[in-house]
């Protein structure tokens, strides 16, 4: 292929800018969507971070009646931070509940039928809190500012 001359009078093939430029969108893309996926890994790991702090803050209260409000708690401040946060508390979400449909009638001794009505209510308090919901909906009277 021949050289185009350059008013500096250097020769530039024209397969050599093609692939120049070709070269340049490839790699803009590959960053764009490598610093998308970046984004959405790094609000999935806080996301799931607020599922935690929202389960530790269930534990030490101990408060009765208040199962649903840390779940939604939870679920609302993981999906606040975005598409990867929604994901983290819709599979920490399942993932619970799926493991409980196991163990509480190992070890709680509920009734499956106890036990899928309670999942149910469970994952209706996440649904509302992942769909941007307000979590104080099922905040117990009672419960302490804290949390």
């Amino acid at each position: 292929m021949k050289g185009v001359e350059l008013q500096d009078g250097g020769p530039l093939a024209v397969g050599s800018t093609m692939k120049l430029f070709t070269g340049l969108i490839l790699c803009s893309l590959v960053l764009g969507v490598h610093s998308q996926w970046m984004s959405f890994f790094g609000e999935a790991y806080e996301g799931a971070k607020d599922m935690w702090r929202a389960y530790s803050d269930m534990r030490e209260a101990n408060y009765k009646g208040a199962d649903k409000y840390f779940h939604a708690r939870g679920n609302y401040d993981a999906a606040q931070r975005g598409p990867g946060g929604a994901w983290a508390a819709k599979v920490i979400s399942d993932a619970r509940e799926n493991i409980q449909r196991f163990t509480d009638p190992l070890f709680k001794g509920t009734t499956s039928g106890q036990g899928q009505e309670d999942s149910r209510a469970d994952q209706a308090a996440n649904e509302w809190g992942r769909s941007g919901k307000d979590p104080n909906h099922f905040r117990p009277a009672g419960l302490p500012d804290k949390y």
